[in-house]
């Protein structure tokens, strides 16, 4: 052992292991998949940190020290920032008064009358704690109002809306039959539709006369710019045949743009659901849409415990004057515009078969036909070994300044010499 030391051929971390090895074995051992969220997994150890103990601003810190600037930003959740101090302050001033009560705080009417004033379709709100619930929420309350029972559902819509056969389980993975764990008598009433694709839209509507309570779409990352077409003919088949439209706003809310993408489109849905952005990384939600829809929720009965937890409100209260005071939404188009165009010129400049689709505020990286297939966990590897945190692509967050960017770029630049 001593000699394989003196010569270079074993690392004391070749026997002692990381604190993030260390974190990840007791995740491992006793939580299924290794996260209670399926796309925190890491996938591409040990360059990809596998748990992240600290965040500022627009970086993040593992387990073992490690510094990466972010564009995972919490899978969507920070565009404000991490550790940002107007809204730490706000929770901080709200938990000396207390976190939940067995009666409404005045700040849960308060954050709900500043969502009604910024979300277009919004003439009454509600909080949950997750987005997946919220759209749940509104399945169940366009089935009271409608009296109809079933569902048309684009995108991916939360783990427990994912029912229909071919329905997307997660984000980008569909299932190849009925989802697991679903019976099919419950499937049977809900029915997965393509973005974009309006004959299909179609066939279901015929197929499913007269019986259809919603529609629930969230919006394609990668051909976003195609729903300036396909939300007003949805909100077109779905007026004609008395069906409640919702809008699933998790990631466009409050990122690529303030009102979601029924104000960037000029389509207002009848119901819709924010989460993502909302409160800066605080566990809410919001469900929320016309006054006699969501009227009915007086005998069609969506109740939780935690709705009105205030840290998260006050949390939200905050973001949202934020989002006021600055032009958020601008800086994220900004600032998105000048990392994915300087990445898409370092993938031009050394020949890399990769492609940036999609809005500035979130973009993904997809691959080229003549791709090599092991090419692109190579490319991250790289990236995340030089001090970048990406997803399948990534968000940029209000804290990302032109430096940032800057520095962000130069790593990537030398990771992608090193292939």
């Amino acid at each position: 052992i001593f000699w394989a030391f003196f010569n270079g051929d074993l690392k004391m971390s070749d026997i002692v292991k990381s604190k993030n090895e260390e974190c990840v074995e007791k995740l491992f051992k006793y939580i299924p998949w290794g996260s209670s969220t399926c796309s925190k997994k890491a996938t591409l150890t040990p360059e990809e940190p596998t748990v992240i103990v600290k965040g500022d601003g627009c970086r993040v810190w593992d387990a073992d020290g490690r510094e990466f600037i972010d564009f995972r930003n919490a899978l969507g959740p920070v565009t404000i920032g991490y550790h940002y101090k107007e809204i730490d302050d706000a929770i901080k001033k709200q938990l000396d008064d207390g976190i939940i009560f067995g009666y409404a705080h005045p700040i849960e009417g308060e954050v709900a009358e500043l969502l009604c004033d910024i979300i277009p379709c919004a003439e009454k709100a509600r909080f949950l704690k997750t987005g997946g619930e919220a759209v749940a929420a509104c399945i169940k309350l366009s089935r009271a109002y409608t009296g109809k029972s079933h569902v048309i559902q684009i995108g991916y819509n939360g783990w427990l809306n994912s029912l229909a056969t071919n329905a997307n389980v997660l984000p980008g993975a569909a299932a190849s039959n009925c989802p697991e764990g679903i019976p099919k008598e419950l499937s049977a009433l809900h029915h997965a539709a393509d973005w974009n694709d309006k004959a299909g839209v179609e066939r279901l509507f015929e197929a499913f006369d007269g019986e259809i309570a919603a529609l629930v779409i969230s919006a394609s990352y990668h051909d976003m710019e195609l729903g300036e077409q396909f939300y007003p003919f949805l909100r077109k088949i779905t007026k004609e045949n008395n069906v409640v439209l919702v809008f699933d706003e998790i990631v466009t809310g409050f990122r690529i743009s303030l009102g979601g993408i029924q104000e960037l489109f000029n389509v207002t849905p009848d119901l819709a659901v924010f989460a993502k952005g909302i409160a800066n990384g605080m566990p809410l939600s919001v469900y929320c849409g016309k006054a006699e829809i969501m009227d009915k929720l007086d005998t069609a009965i969506i109740s939780t415990t935690y709705g009105g937890e205030t840290l998260s409100l006050a949390a939200a209260k905050a973001t949202i004057a934020i989002y006021k005071k600055h032009d958020v939404v601008g800086h994220l188009w900004k600032m998105g515009t000048l990392f994915w165009d300087g990445l898409r010129a370092l993938f031009k400049k050394y020949d890399l078969p990769f492609e940036i689709l999609g809005f500035p505020p979130i973009s993904l990286i997809m691959e080229q036909k003549d791709a090599a297939p092991d090419l692109k966990e190579r490319l991250l590897r790289n990236i995340y070994k030089h001090g970048v945190c990406l997803y399948n692509g990534g968000y940029i967050n209000f804290s990302h300044k032109e430096s940032d960017i800057d520095e962000a770029l130069r790593r990537i630049e030398e990771a992608i010499k090193e292939l």
